[in-house]
């Protein structure tokens, strides 16, 4: 039951940022599915024991991939899914905390939470950099295309 929540609320909340991005109406199921994709990797992943740090890595990489997918199949620029698909994976209440601890002076608490939002921010960075540099070795790979 947890997970299907989880998966449902990823769901509207990638689609209601499609909706807040000015997505095309056509891809906002779509922009949901990539977002609730990536969210259950990454809770499939913090469950069994995995950092959250390493599953934001693996989850957006999912995300960046299947933004591609997507891209190709519908013709729609890669931009529209991999920025609604991203955001259930933001820290965005992590760093609140942080600055939260800033403000209340808990220098310790604040600095860990922060340290901790970079590495996830960068992981999603790194997963959506790794993807796009494997599908441009693909596509340069001469035997992979031929056809």
């Amino acid at each position: 039951m947890y997970i299907t929540q989880q998966l449902f609320l990823s769901f509207l909340a990638a689609a209601a940022f499609g909706i807040i991005f000015n997505a095309p109406k056509s891809s906002l199921f779509q922009s949901g599915f990539v977002g609730m994709l990536g969210w259950g990797v990454y809770i499939v992943l913090t469950l069994t024991g995995i950092d959250t740090v390493n599953a934001t890595l693996v989850a957006s990489f999912v995300i960046a991939v299947a933004s591609q997918v997507f891209a190709k199949l519908y013709k729609t620029p890669i931009i529209i899914f991999i920025v609604a698909g991203i955001i259930p994976l933001v820290p965005g209440g992590m760093a609140y905390d942080a600055m939260r601890n800033f403000v209340e002076n808990d220098y310790n608490s604040a600095l860990a939470l922060a340290a901790k939002a970079f590495l996830i921010s960068g992981a999603i960075a790194m997963g959506i950099v790794f993807s796009e540099v494997i599908n441009q070795l693909i596509r340069k790979t001469p035997f992979l295309n031929k056809g």
